[in-house]
């Protein structure tokens, strides 16, 4: 019997914490028999990964990709379902998690179609952190933060030894010396593979862009809909066309994701992927994937780095986001000191790591030692509504978003790969 929904877990399941995903070419689910859809997780990440995805797709149009963590494209297109095609739209939905999508699933017609069938009732993982410059470089390099050196929202610049911003590049090294890996993008247009971004004008040479997304030929619209009506002809010949749709996490994050402000940029973001699937030319592959989920932040569960003592001292500059803050300790603070003051004020609420702890579980994947000096030497990720903010650096409206990702629990890392053969 074919189930016609996802089973959604209770609340306090989707804020705890799961398994660290894994990077690589292995399939991690054991699926059911007889027409049981139930699938039991033995490892998340593998090709259920959001690094998976360009590879995969770059095997589904015939011209296989590798990367450093995957090596057989043709075992991640297996593994996600991705049928041969000649041309394929990649259309990645900024903050919308699978769980978020799922809750609101009333408010989608197009995407509750695709959700009835069993191939897209899986959810993959993104990557720790669950934060969009961390995971929009995984997605273009079919990588991890460990060699993209994207590890988070703010990270120190080891050049300077200051703290820089990831999305419009302040302070940061320049995007190009900082992200060294290959995008997916450069790696197909040097195989003569016709490679198109369809997106917003100010994205076209945006730091972000250079960094992750670069090698694309970007064409910019204003308007939704003349950006999907560009993906369409894009598609019109063999070859990959990327669009990137911001609404919801732009929204989320202003207002809530359980907002009705999100819920109207949920129905937009359904109008504009339906119209994509109408318009898209036929024989194209339309894969649709997002960065991470989001989570609502409540406030009394925001914990004030500068109020609290505890957790301040030792600690010279705090990087990463409020739902998984990056410790960097002060000269002759050892990690493991800080570390053990957090886990003790945090407890259960919170998963505290040093840098080595970090890169031996294998959070981050592989981790080049030119990156090893921008993570911080303590990684935190928190449960629940809770956030760790610092308000001697960030002003009063970004230690109070009223929805927030960043951090290992299922509503964050559990992204959808929905899949439409047109």
């Amino acid at each position: 019997m074919v189930r016609m929904s996802v089973d959604v877990p209770d609340r306090k399941t989707l804020l705890e914490f799961v398994a660290t995903a894994r990077y690589g070419d292995f399939d991690g689910m054991a699926n059911g028999t007889g027409g049981d859809l139930a699938a039991t997780v033995l490892q998340r990440g593998g090709a259920r990964h959001l690094s998976s995805v360009l590879p995969a797709v770059s095997s589904a149009i015939g011209r296989p990709v590798t990367t450093a963590v995957h090596r057989d494209p043709g075992a991640l297109q297996t593994a996600l379902g991705f049928p041969d095609a000649s041309s394929a739209i990649v259309v990645l939905v900024d903050g919308l998690g699978f769980w978020n999508l799922n809750l609101r699933i009333g408010h989608v017609p197009y995407l509750r179609s695709l959700l009835r069938e069993p191939v897209n009732q899986q959810p993959i993982s993104t990557c720790s952190p669950s934060t969009t410059v961390a995971a929009m470089a995984t997605f273009g390099t079919g990588t991890c933060p460990g060699l993209t050196g994207m590890a988070g929202y703010t990270q120190r610049n080891p050049q300077t030894g200051e703290l820089s911003q990831l999305i419009q590049f302040r302070n940061a090294i320049e995007p190009r010396d900082l992200q060294r890996q290959p995008t997916i993008f450069e790696r197909l247009a040097g195989q003569g593979v016709p490679v198109t971004s369809s997106g917003l004008p100010k994205f076209a040479d945006s730091p972000l862009t250079q960094a992750a997304l670069r090698g694309a030929h970007f064409i910019g619209n204003a308007q939704p809909g003349s950006r999907v009506r560009a993906a369409c002809r894009a598609a019109q010949k063999p070859g990959l066309t990327y669009l990137y749709i911001r609404d919801t996490d732009k929204t989320g994050h202003t207002y809530g994701w359980n907002s009705p402000e999100w819920i109207a940029a949920l129905e937009s973001v359904d109008a504009q992927l339906g119209m994509l699937h109408r318009n898209a030319p036929r024989g194209t592959l339309i894969v649709i994937v997002a960065d991470h989920g989001m989570v609502s932040a409540l406030p009394e569960e925001r914990i004030d780095i500068a109020l609290t003592p505890q957790l301040k001292d030792g600690v010279g500059m705090v990087g990463g986001e409020p739902r998984a803050p990056m410790l960097y300790a002060s000269e002759g603070c050892p990690a493991g000191e800080i570390a053990a003051r957090w886990r003790d004020y945090l407890g259960a609420r919170a998963l505290v790591r040093t840098r080595d702890q970090a890169i031996a579980e294998g959070l981050l994947g592989p981790v080049d030692p030119r990156v090893e000096p921008m993570i911080g030497d303590v990684l935190v990720q928190v449960s629940g509504n809770m956030t760790i903010v610092d308000s001697r650096i960030q002003s009063d409206k970004a230690t109070r978003l009223p929805s927030v990702h960043g951090s290992q629990t299922l509503m964050e890392m559990d992204v959808p790969c929905l899949i439409d053969a047109i």
